[in-house]
């Protein structure tokens, strides 16, 4: 259980930093600050995928809640207006804790009001309950924004405000292009009187440069004289005595989830895709790519023994492939796959390893699998997209073209590529030897077996920076990047290395001396020119500090590996190097990790506040110290 007491919750900034997260399975979520106050576009009590895992919608944005004890009135909200937060309901907040999920403990005079918030699995459903330690009344007042998740709404005159009354539940549809949200509840009155709430201000998308006001409507309010009260608001038609029992099936099913907090966490990346498993990348803003769910899938399935998923996520990609890749992106706008990666194919390769070392299902492996890896490998050899294929000069392979990114150092502003690495980038190189082995071992054939030698000799003598001791990070032809950059790390860390230990032990080295930090690895050592160390600003600022300075905590996983391979009897130092991470899951995190964090002390976290392949990586590292 993850407990935070009045002062976490009484103090706005620090409140503020404190974000809550619930997810249904389907790409749907629910999220917030521990105070109520959305700070994000993407902060709503549901936000619904009617196009699992995409399509996402924010229909119930969250509840203006009032509570009457005594006579006297308690407003427990809170919201950010120009120059104004009103009202300011976390003053009365006690306690929150994360058991399992959200619950929140106000204190209104003599009373105590507990509310609890959940989703359904496998609906876009979300749950909130209260209960008061004494006879009370209870207002609320559903604030719904029926939008795009990624905009923000505005006063129209299009919104039909209409309210469809049956006993119990109250439903409205204000646009007919959008799904109706039925709102179950146990109330005693509804007053159907709707109001526009204008000038909500966000934040941390202004922060972001983006758009941060919003006005959102309140159709109808709902009157509690119980000290309980429930709320189920859905896509699908509930009654409030549902309640009870959703509130049981998510706890059993949680309680049966192996692997302890982080796998709990690792749950909510896994998302339907048809009727198969996919893996959302990270929360509130990603869909599900190609390159994470193939990074990530370790970590998310076989470390917290979820097999079955595990293939059905290998099975969904593998009859994705096209054209010797696989897709980068599901995008949200439609079903037609985005194709611009040159790594997520080959993680691939290891994807497949990992799941048969950890089930031996060679069986499916064989079946469903290898002939995909092979038609792959075909590919890539003749050539494919974005002038990807093997050179016949070294048996290296070469990729990119001008104005393309395709490894994951793939920022990109308008026409200007942050990090283009055109040519052939170190860790592409060492995820082809090791695809190539993986071959060479699943077909005994000799001929990927000399494919591999070959490449490792080429990858010794163009790679090997004799003045700094590591790995260039691209060799494009006579040019030879020397920027200090985490992507040689993996030509030690993946199960099959083209390095002696000589070299791989100044590699793991290099990288512990330039880019280890408390949250990951630094995208870019600070004494480079490019090095950026803060993540902030407008999306310009960002994504030119994205990959040059700022650190990212999936990458602990890989150098983690990596430094147990060459020091095998280190185990103490690098559970010293992984507990920050675990620590910050444990508080700030609320149970998840963050996409990345800045370069520079103290390495505040950025991004998404929940990224799967830095979930999985931490739960793969833990599994290798346990």
């Amino acid at each position: 259980m993850i407990a935070l007491g009045p002062q976490a919750c009484q103090t706005l900034d620090l409140a503020l930093k404190h974000e809550w997260l619930e997810t249904n399975g389907l790409g749907g979520f629910s999220s917030s600050t521990i105070t109520g106050l959305n700070t994000r576009r993407y902060h709503g009590l549901l936000t619904a995928a009617t196009k699992p895992p995409v399509g996402r919608i924010l229909l119930l944005s969250k509840l203006e809640e009032t509570l009457i004890v005594d006579g006297q009135r308690y407003d427990l909200s809170a919201n950010q207006y120009p120059g104004a937060v009103h009202p300011q309901g976390f003053r009365y907040l006690t306690n929150f804790r994360l058991n399992p999920f959200p619950v929140f403990t106000y204190r209104c005079g003599s009373a105590q009001l507990e509310k609890r918030v959940f989703m359904a699995h496998g609906e876009n459903t979300t749950v909130i309950e209260y209960e008061c330690s004494q006879p009370c009344e209870l207002e609320l007042r559903p604030l719904i924004a029926f939008r795009d998740f990624h905009s923000t709404a505005h006063e129209n005159t299009a919104l039909n405000s209409s309210v469809y009354l049956e006993p119990g539940r109250a439903t409205i549809q204000p646009y007919p292009d959008l799904p109706a949200l039925h709102l179950a509840h146990d109330a005693d009155a509804i007053e159907t009187a709707g109001h526009w709430y204008r000038n909500f201000e966000f934040a941390e998308e202004q922060a972001r440069g983006l758009d941060f006001r919003e006005d959102l409507f309140q159709p109808f309010t709902l009157r509690f004289k119980s000290r309980t009260a429930a709320v189920i608001a859905s896509t699908e038609v509930h009654a409030a005595a549902d309640a009870t029992h959703l509130k049981r099936n998510e706890i059993d099913r949680r309680a049966q989830l192996q692997g302890g907090p982080l796998a709990q966490a690792a749950d909510q990346f896994i998302v339907n895709r048809g009727p198969l498993k996919t893996v959302i990348a990270g929360y509130h803003w990603f869909s599900d790519w190609g390159r994470d769910t193939m990074i990530a899938l370790p970590g998310l399935t076989l470390s917290t023994g979820r097999h079955d998923v595990a293939r059905q996520i290998l099975q969904a990609f593998a009859e994705a492939v096209d054209q010797g890749m696989l897709p980068n992106r599901f995008p949200d706008s439609g079903e037609t796959a985005e194709y611009n990666t040159v790594d997520a194919t080959l993680w691939f390769f290891e994807a497949a390893r990992a799941y048969l070392e950890a089930t031996h299902d060679k069986e499916f492996v064989t079946a469903a699998l290898l002939p995909k890896m092979a038609e792959i490998m075909d590919w890539h050899v003749r050539g494919t997209r974005y002038n990807i294929h093997v050179d016949p000069g070294d048996g290296l392979l070469h990729c990119g073209q001008p104005g393309v990114q395709l490894t994951w150092m793939d920022a990109k502003v308008g026409d200007w590529v942050v990090t283009p690495r055109q040519g052939k980038p170190v860790e592409i190189q060492a995820l082809w030897y090791n695809a190539l082995c993986i071959m060479e071992v699943l077909t005994a054939n000799k001929t990927y077996q000399q494919m591999a030698v070959r490449a490792s000799g080429s990858f010794n003598s163009k790679f090997w920076n004799v003045d700094a001791n590591c790995l260039y990070d691209v060799v494009d032809g006579e040019h030879r990047d020397p920027a200090i950059r985490p992507n040689q790390i993996f030509a030690v860390s993946l199960p099959y290395s083209m390095l002696d230990p000589a070299r791989a032990r100044a590699v793991a080295d290099k990288v512990q001396q330039e880019l280890l930090t408390p949250m990951g690895l630094r995208t870019l050592a600070k004494a480079d020119p490019q090095y950026r160390g803060k993540y902030e600003g407008g999306v310009l600022q960002r994504d030119g500090a994205y990959h040059q300075g700022t650190v990212w905590p999936w990458l602990i996983g890989p150098f983690l590996r990596a430094y147990l391979k060459i020091y095998p009897d280190s185990k103490e130092q690098a559970r010293q190097w992984l507990d920050p991470l675990l620590d910050f899951a444990q508080s700030q995190g609320l149970g998840q990790l963050p996409e990345i964090a800045d370069g520079d002390f103290p390495h505040a976290p950025k991004g998404c506040i929940a990224q799967a392949w830095s979930i999985a990586e931490v739960l793969r590292a833990s599994g290798i110290m346990s």
